[in-house]
C-alpha cells in the first residue's frame, strides 16, 4: 500500500493525538501524562508545540495509507547558544510517532526523509532529536557531541543526536528546544 506523507491539517489532529498516545503508551522513557488523561506526554507535547511561536506547519507532516493517518512527526524551530553570538536557528524534531500496528514498516524512516528533504528546502542548518542512536544512526544521525553541539540535558550522551544539513556552517553550543519542551524537565 503506498504511503503518502504531506503536511499535517487541523482535520487530522484528533488521529494524531490519539496516535501519538498510541505509539508512546508502552514506551520505556514516555513522558508521564500531564491533562489529567491517561495519554504519555508526548500526545500534549504536540499540541503544546502547535501554539509556540516555533512551530513550523511545513515541518509537521503526516504520513497517510489508504486514508488513514499512520504516523506522525514534528519539528520545531530551536536554536544553539554558545555563549558568545547570538544565537543560531536550528531545529529541534520530536515527537515521531507511528501507530503499533504500522511499526517497522518504513513508516518512521519515510517521515524522516520527508522532514530532512523538507528543511534541506528551507535552508536549515541542522536538526537535533532525543532517540535511540541505534535507530536513527541508520538514517545519518550522529551524536551531537561530535560536533559540539550540547544536549539541553547532558545525561542524554549520545541518545542527544544530530543531522547536519548542506547550509551548516560549524555552528556550536548548547541546542535549546521550544518552549513546551522545557515543561517536562
Amino acid at each position: 500500500m503506498p504511503l503518502l506523507i504531506r503536511p499535517e491539517t487541523p482535520a487530522d489532529f484528533p488521529a494524531i493525538r490519539a496516535l501519538t498516545a498510541d505509539a508512546f503508551r508502552e514506551a520505556p522513557h514516555a513522558a508521564p501524562p500531564v491533562d489529567g488523561t491517561s495519554d504519555p506526554g508526548e500526545a500534549v507535547l504536540v499540541e503544546w508545540l502547535r501554539e509556540d511561536p516555533g512551530y513550523l506547519p511545513g515541518l509537521a507532516l503526516v504520513a497517510e495509507r489508504d486514508g488513514t493517518v499512520v504516523g506522525h512527526v514534528m519539528t520545531t524551530r530551536g536554536a544553539l547558544d554558545d555563549g558568545d553570538a547570538p544565537s543560531a536557528p536550528s531545529l529541534g524534531l520530536g515527537p515521531l510517532s507511528v501507530i503499533p500496528s504500522a511499526q517497522r514498516q518504513g513508516v518512521g524512516a519515510a517521515l524522516l526523509a520527508a522532514t530532512v528533504d523538507a528543511a534541506v528546502l528551507l535552508g536549515e542548518p541542522l536538526i537535533a532529536l532525543l532517540g535511540d542512536p541505534g535507530y536513527y544512526g541508520r538514517h545519518g544521525w550522529v551524536a551531537a557531541s561530535r560536533h559540539g553541539i550540547g544536549a539541553p540535558d547532558p545525561a542524554w550522551g549520545d541518545y542527544f543526536q544530530v543531522r547536519l544539513l548542506p547550509a551548516y556552517d560549524g555552528e556550536r553550543g548548547a541546542f535549546r528546544y521550544a518552549e513546551p519542551f522545557s515543561r517536562f524537565e
